[in-house]
């Protein structure tokens, strides 16, 4: 049978409109600036002619797509409950019904056994919506008022609702364009929200509102455009925190959260000093990189929160990145990255959880424990049985308890939460995430090292199927993101396995940008060191086809967002490397977007690429921006997909690029684009829309893959 190669339609062909951009004294030409028009006729009718295109070419792969969609909805557990969490007296838990796209939020008073009360139906909120995210969800100190965000668009502007749980009805209170960022104070009545700019979307006040009354009032402005403001509330529910940040600075205030009044700035902003508090019970304790790349925990009394009252609690470590930590009333646990694997690391605050008691019915964790110098602290450190895993702190809601929740996965393994008794040293396995017709024994993981150009050693994380791979001989998908200091950690992925299933190697590359191998990962991957995510991504490429990982030619790598800047990255670098790449929501554009202080996010990110308003960054960007730099060689096939209402990078910038790709590749390639008009940054809402749309992105690889063998 002969292959299907895809359709011969012919791609749209985007008009071009002299553009001239001058800057620094260099001069920039673009002919689809226009691009920008939003909703304007010429836009929308071109976005659909490349959806339509898109359809057209991947017409042959829609079999591919259909098995796929079938195979990853046969892994869903369609009558599914989560883990429940105890807050206060009830049990809160969410659970998802056959056929319905969409979680149903429950709870149980008292006992698991006793009545379920359901206190909100997403589906029934979704109802004839194309798009609905309802998130945020949270009840009042007392239980009896539910407050809930919607945005039904997909921007991220986002309205708050409440419910009075005793009746049942939504009440009239509600506050629109929002960041969902909501937090009760203790009388049950009031709480704070953030809000964002309506156009650049800087989340820039923290306002106060009571139920009843019928405006809000602003409590905190931040005037400093790279800043960003949240509010958060202490697990030992006394304190109310505004936090306001940029990527390299922070500042905290606080106030009682059961009288709260003014707030008191706990540390003015420093430059290039960062950090975060809590309260302890005893006193505030504070995560700071103060003297400390990676970070260090130290303590202040209430009454004076100058740096000269703090004193060490948790030292700094040189190659361990102490990542986030939760107080406790007799311990204390922290999330720290060692070698790229996060470790949970117990510290108790009281003498007496030393001791140790018998336990039935429990597994017997295993644990480390090792003394912090300086202090004299000893830490447990719960170990895991996979070569490479994610383990993290799940939802506690309890100050005073002896358990700490945490969830444990693998490349191999589905997701596990535990109960951890620190009186004990025991965990017990309260669920593992259901996957039908998963086998794991099938599967293996392993980590492997490649090297980059400067020499640094990069780590990989890798998953395959063990009969099916043939050193040399597997087609290879490589995944990164390396931007943020946000790691991707190598966590269980159930549609992946359809690729697994059909001989693919998946490959994770922790690429500098991320904060995998502490604070200086980081720094190694952003502003005039940028270039090195990109060559980082490339060296783990050739690292996995030389050792056998993958085969030449058969070579697919993904990205998203930021991750898309760096699929565009390669392509222009290395376009003969892959034979396929899939680019989701990509910031192609980088340059002229980061010129722009009105676009969404511009001048926050000024910490994170530079200031193009000085020409040393200017010429830094320029340098490596996909979009300015795409020239006339041999693309590989390229799929780039994105959502038209995405307030995180702009429709434009795919489209602008998929249209100059076209004008410059000189290869029998396929530039397509595919743009989801009633969505946003995340991509649809609904389990099982978003299982089709994750079928559809991997059947363009299979697809192009089929065409190789």
């Amino acid at each position: 049978m002969a292959k299907n190669t895809g359709s011969s339609a012919t791609p749209p062909k985007a008009k071009k409109i002299p553009h001239t951009m001058e800057k620094l004294g260099d001069v920039r030409q673009d002919p689809y600036y226009w691009m920008n028009e939003r909703d304007s006729k010429p836009v929308i009718d071109h976005l659909h002619s490349e959806n339509d295109y898109t359809k057209a070419v991947l017409s042959a792969a829609e079999p591919i797509a259909a098995d796929l969609f079938k195979e990853m909805n046969a892994r869903i557990k369609e009558s599914d409950v989560s883990t429940p969490y105890l807050k206060g007296t009830y049990y809160y838990y969410s659970r998802y019904e056959p056929g319905k796209e969409y979680p149903i939020h429950c709870r149980r008073k008292d006992k698991l056994e006793n009545k379920e009360e359901v206190i909100l139906d997403i589906n029934i909120l979704a109802k004839g919506k194309k798009y609905y995210s309802a998130s945020f969800v949270d009840v009042s100190p007392n239980q009896n008022i539910l407050t809930f965000a919607v945005d039904d668009v997909g921007r991220r502007f986002y309205t708050l609702y409440f419910k009075n749980l005793k009746t049942g009805k939504i009440l009239a209170d509600k506050i629109p364009d929002t960041t969902g960022n909501w937090v009760w104070a203790n009388d049950n009545k009031t709480g704070f929200y953030s809000q964002q700019h309506p156009e650049t979307l800087r989340s820039e006040k923290i306002l106060r509102f009571t139920l009843g009354k019928k405006k809000s009032t602003e409590v905190f402005f931040e005037k400093d455009d790279i800043f960003n403001v949240s509010v958060s509330k202490s697990l030992n529910a006394k304190t109310i925190f505004i936090t306001t940040g940029s990527f390299d600075s922070t500042e905290v205030l606080y106030t009682s959260a059961s009288k709260p009044g003014k707030f008191k700035i706990f540390l003015k902003r420093e430059k290039n000093h960062e950090y975060g508090v809590e309260d302890g019970g005893d006193g505030f304790y504070i995560r700071t990189n103060w003297k400390a790349k990676n970070f260090k925990i130290m303590k202040s009394p209430y009454s004076k929160t100058a740096k000269s009252a703090w004193k060490d609690v948790i030292p700094h470590r040189s190659k361990i990145y102490l990542e986030t930590f939760v107080l406790f009333k007799n311990f204390m646990a922290m999330e720290v990255r060692d070698q790229g694997l996060v470790h949970l690391e117990i510290v108790h605050r009281n003498d007496s959880l030393q001791k140790k008691s018998n336990s039935t019915g429990k597994t017997k964790s295993k644990v480390s424990s090792k003394a912090l110098s300086k202090t004299g602290l000893k830490t447990e450190s719960i170990q895991f049985p996979d070569a490479v895993y994610v383990s993290q702190i799940a939802t506690n809601e309890n100050y005073d308890t002896k358990l700490l929740r945490y969830a444990y996965t693998s490349m191999v393994q589905p997701a596990s939460i535990l109960d951890y008794d620190v009186t004990t040293k025991t965990s017990v396995l309260m669920k593992q995430q259901e996957v039908p017709t998963y086998k794991p024994e099938l599967y293996h993981s392993e980590r492997t090292w490649a090297e980059a150009t400067d020499g640094t050693k990069i780590p990989i994380s890798i998953v395959y199927r063990k009969d099916l791979f043939q050193k040399g001989e597997n087609p290879l998908f490589v995944y990164a993101y390396g931007s943020y200091g946000i790691s991707m950690d190598p966590a269980f992925g159930a549609n992946r396995v359809s690729l697994l299933d059909r001989g693919f190697v998946y490959a994770i590359a922790h690429i500098r940008g991320g904060q995998e191998l502490g604070r200086q990962w980081y720094e190694e991957g952003r502003l005039m060191n940028k270039k090195n995510t990109f060559t980082d991504f490339i060296a783990s490429t050739e690292h996995l086809i030389r050792e056998g990982f993958g085969k030449a030619g058969r070579v697919y790598a993904q990205g998203g967002s930021a991750g898309g800047l760096l699929m565009g990255a390669i392509v222009n670098l290395r376009p003969d490397l892959y034979y396929g790449v899939h680019a989701a929501v990509p910031f192609v554009d980088v340059l002229t977007t980061m010129l722009d202080p009105s676009i969404p996010l511009t001048t926050a990110e000024y910490e994170q690429w530079g200031n193009p308003n000085y020409k040393k960054a200017y010429d830094y960007i320029k340098s490596y921006s996909p979009y300015d730099n795409v020239k006339a060689h041999g693309y590989p096939n390229i799929l780039v997909t994105t959502g038209y209402h995405d307030s995180q990078v702009q429709y434009w910038e795919p489209l602008k690029w998929v249209a100059k790709l076209r004008d410059f590749n000189t290869a029998d390639t396929k530039i397509l684009m595919r743009t989801e008009m009633s969505a946003g940054h995340s991509g649809v809402t609904g389990r099982f829309a978003r299982t089709k749309e994750s079928a559809d992105d991997y059947a363009f690889v299979v697809w192009l893959d089929s065409l190789k063998t």
